[in-house]
């Protein structure tokens, strides 16, 4: 089995449905801090939401407490939720037209 060094390689190779909730997060935030790697970064913020669902309930105030994100990538994970709600919105939109 293949060890991936970034979780943008397995996506690309196994598709986004292989990669847990912490790869993905990885992939938006990039890169980490002098001294703390993406993947701390994010495990500490999965660690105080719980998941995805936790996370999307914040104010974008919140992740500024973790050291390694910064307002850009704040922004990135930002805009991520917001096109998962939308697709949410559209495809409730979508099923309660056919239910009528």
């Amino acid at each position: 089995m293949k060890t991936w060094t970034h979780p943008g390689g397995k996506l690309r190779e196994l598709g986004a449905e292989s990669l847990t909730d912490a790869e993905l997060l990885s992939i938006l935030i990039s890169t980490g801090t002098k001294g703390i790697p993406a993947e701390k970064v994010v495990q500490e913020i999965l660690d105080k939401f719980g998941s995805f669902k936790g996370m999307s309930n914040q104010p974008l105030e919140k992740f500024l407490q973790f050291k390694g994100l910064g307002d850009v990538k704040i922004i990135r994970i930002a805009a991520a939720f917001e096109i998962a709600r939308r697709i949410v919105n559209q495809v409730l939109k979508e099923y309660n037209k056919e239910s009528n």
